[in-house]
């Protein structure tokens, strides 16, 4: 499937607001079992999830006691079932608390969990799901792309600990972007192959055949973001790679060279750098440190900016963004400066500084 298409299946979630991407049961088991020390004797909050479908509220149930939990409460916005194990229907929004096994059958039952009517429709900036989450220690679940700022604000408002889906969009988000530089969010272990297969019944999946799962839709760029410490986060990245200004050039629009692979980062070089997005994938703040993000207004300030593009061949204007964006002179490049030397665009970086430079011989 082509990146094009899967913007389209993304922006038609964002337009209908059918933001219903299920995570699969064995994404959520792969991800959760690097955090099993953090659940101990803590209340978890899956908000923005129908346990009908949802396999966060299973998850949980199901290895209450082996997580050593102390709560599972689970939120659902106008929940169709008012019975988890049964085929009773209701409009009705709801809550489940479930508070571990009772009868020692090592089965969340049905008696066990309590089901509660919620006043209003569940939607977790209501008051009385901002009263649940209050009582949570740590919020996990895949919350709305579309509503993925919003939802990490409340978040940070009330200091909760939490490990979530979200699409690698996100990151270029002024505000999100803010808590990665600060420390304060940062990357999960990740997806398979950087992207997921989600339930979801209301869009057509265009994956190839041999990546085509009936019933879901294939999206990638996805991301588990998560403010709990994982031991990936401290790993140094291995850097064998050395400097030449031939290899990295710098942009001609700011003081920093041009990396095109993360694992290509030069071990000996103290300067600022651009390097890919997926870098925050190997991100260590013991080793690096992030200065910005190459790209938008909210985040990049050139430190040249071009009158004009023209096209090269003809030498006509070329309309395109000239400010926000990271260049660097290449005698082939697509646009044509005022000053008459070409230059081709970088996709997005972030810049970073290595803390541990290696000074070879």
């Amino acid at each position: 499937m082509t990146k094009k298409t899967e913007k389209r299946n993304l922006h038609a979630a964002k337009v209908s607001k059918k933001d219903e991407f299920y995570t699969q049961l064995g994404d959520i088991e792969r991800e959760l079992r690097y955090y099993k020390s953090h659940f101990k004797d803590k209340v978890v909050y899956c908000n923005c999830d129908d346990p009908r479908v949802s396999n966060f509220f299973h998850f949980f149930s199901y290895n209450f006691e082996k997580l050593g939990l102390k709560k599972l409460i689970a939120t659902c916005y106008k929940n169709q079932d008012m019975d988890l194990f049964s085929e009773n229907k209701s409009e009705q929004a709801i809550y489940l608390v479930y508070e571990g096994d009772k009868n020692d059958n090592k089965v969340p039952d049905p008696n066990e969990i309590g089901v509660k009517k919620l006043k209003g429709d569940g939607d977790f900036r209501s008051q009385e799901c901002i009263d649940l989450l209050k009582q949570a220690d740590i919020v996990v679940t895949n919350p709305p792309f579309s509503l993925f700022r919003e939802y990490v604000a409340q978040l940070i408002e009330y200091d909760k600990k939490f490990v979530i889906v979200g699409h690698q969009n996100a990151i270029s988000y002024k505000e999100i972007f803010k808590l990665i530089k600060e420390n304060k969010l940062w990357l999960g272990y990740g997806f398979k192959g950087g992207a997921a297969h989600f339930i979801n019944k209301h869009y057509e999946d265009y994956a190839t055949a041999g990546d085509h799962k009936e019933g879901m839709i294939r999206v990638s760029g996805v991301h588990w973001f998560t403010n709990l410490d994982i031991t990936k986060r401290h790993e140094d990245l291995i850097l064998y790679k050395k400097y030449t200004p031939e290899e990295y050039p710098t942009y001609d629009n700011y003081n920093a060279i041009n990396v095109d692979k993360t694992k290509d980062i030069p071990a000996d070089y103290d300067g600022y750098m651009g390097v890919p997005i997926t870098f925050l994938d190997k991100y260590n703040p013991d080793q690096f440190e992030i200065e910005t993000l190459g790209i938008g207004e909210e985040n990049f300030t050139p430190t040249k900016k071009y009158e004009k593009f023209r096209d090269p061949i003809t030498k006509k204007p070329i309309s395109d963004k000239r400010d926000f964006l990271l260049y660097v002179r290449d005698p082939n490049g697509k646009y044509l400066t005022s000053e008459d030397y070409r230059v081709n665009k970088v996709y997005a970086r972030i810049i970073i500084r290595n803390k541990k430079v290696q000074k070879w011989r």
